[in-house]
């Protein structure tokens, strides 16, 4: 990992990134900003920060639309008094509601002002409100239940002022003002159902981008444990047999007498025991990097989050410490950003100074200055891993919007149990 001085490489995880900078194994213990603590968003607050609105008109809209227009024109047929006019407004009306998903309250307006204009100038029966009750429904699905209330109510009165003002007249008010109420508690319904929807696929899509964390997480619990348990039982007593062979040993040179073959060698295989044992216990705790920020990224990508990695100064190899510090860094913003940020992209730096290593991950997700959230276990663990190093960590929502994440690690001193710690 060399490089001049002032280089900047910016990789956008499209598969054919290096697999350069710090680096340390695959995730381990995933940390998160702790749900219960932060508040998870509910089902209205999935559709706020989860729908992208879509523009484009598909087939199914425009022939609903088509077929909306056609049942009122059909019933405006059998009035004697329909005219040229009349037939232009419930084709508006009616086509209005093909481009639903592109402007839903313009659909409402041109609906509610087209369906009032034909009800005041040819009094129509109830059907004539079919067009004003999809785009009422529209309305409320998105969000704008009060705007379409006020478009209903604003239909309800000009149908009853096209009427003759008698009971007839009011019970035909009575059944319309019941069909837009069901019209707003289907398109409320309707919401609340698509958002459940989203939320359910987040989810998912969670569950299989923590999935191989948790494998591996499992893994170094095993190997730690397996470590533990040779050291406690096969150290001790291998330990134990070469103490003897060499108190042996000793005291038949005291004496004068030629030391044992069968001690010598034994004393010998378990020097060479302990020396193989400790490796294979130093190769179950290891904690190297096999990885690396990079590698991160195009993984994010891979699993549906927008994600990015630049990388200025000049780039070098860190220490062991360092390495670690900086991919666990990057793998809990990343982690955190695909549980808490919504539909939001990430921004990895890695800014490589004389004297120190500064890591930045920031996302312009839904994370509010307003209600910033508790340190849960992951934040935790990463001011616990730069505090180590004698570094400093700031995270926090940013002013704009969306969550930061800035790290300072100083390169001279990996910090006083970096390596070596046992």
């Amino acid at each position: 990992m060399t490089g001049e001085r002032g280089e900047s490489r910016v990789r956008a995880g499209d598969g054919r990134g290096e697999s350069r900078g710090p680096a340390a194994h695959e995730p381990g213990e995933s940390r998160d900003r702790a749900a219960d603590e932060r508040g998870e968003p509910g089902v209205q607050g999935v559709q706020a920060t989860g729908e992208r609105a879509e523009t484009r008109v598909r087939p199914a809209d425009l022939l609903g639309a088509v077929l909306v227009a056609a049942v009122v024109l059909t019933a405006a047929a059998f009035d004697p008094g329909t005219t040229l006019l009349d037939q232009v407004l419930i084709a508006v009306a009616g086509g209005a509601l093909a481009l639903h998903r592109r402007a839903p309250r313009l659909v409402l307006a041109v609906t509610a002002a087209a369906g009032t204009a034909y009800v005041l100038h040819a009094g129509p029966g109830p059907l004539a409100a079919l067009p004003v009750l999809g785009g009422v429904h529209i309305a409320a699905r998105v969000g704008h239940r009060a705007l379409g209330a006020a478009a209903g109510g604003v239909f309800l009165a000009g149908f009853a002022l096209s009427g003759s003002g008698g009971r007839e007249t009011a019970e035909k008010v009575a059944l319309l003002a019941g069909w837009f109420l069901c019209a707003v508690v289907t398109g409320l319904a309707d919401r609340n159902w698509q958002a459940y929807l989203r939320q359910t696929e987040q989810r998912a899509l969670e569950a299989e981008r923590t999935r191989e964390e948790a494998a591996l997480r499992r893994a170094g619990e095993e190997r730690l444990r397996i470590a533990r348990e040779l050291h406690d039982s096969l150290t001790h007593s291998i330990s134990i047999v070469k103490l003897q062979a060499g108190v042996a040993v000793h005291l038949a040179r005291k004496r004068g007498e030629e030391a044992d073959p069968a001690l010598l060698a034994i004393q010998e295989a378990g020097g060479e025991a302990m020396r193989e044992l400790r490796a294979t216990l130093g190769a179950l705790r290891t904690d190297e990097p096999t990885g690396s920020p990079a590698v991160l990224v195009e993984r994010a990508r891979a699993a549906g989050l927008p994600a990015s990695l630049a990388v200025t100064g000049g780039e070098r190899p860190l220490p062991a410490p360092v390495e670690r510090a900086a991919y666990r860094i990057v793998q809990e913003s990343l982690t955190n950003a695909a549980r808490h940020a919504g539909p939001a992209e990430v921004r990895v730096l890695l800014d490589y100074g004389a004297a120190r290593l500064a890591v930045h991950v920031e996302d312009d997700g839904a994370a509010d200055p307003a209600r910033p959230p508790r340190s849960g276990t992951g934040l935790t663990g990463m001011r616990e891993r730069v505090t180590a190093l004698g570094g400093t960590l700031h995270t926090g929502p940013r002013p704009e919007g969306g969550f930061a994440v800035r790290a300072e690690l100083p390169l001279g001193d990996a910090g006083p149990g970096a390596e070596g710690a046992r």
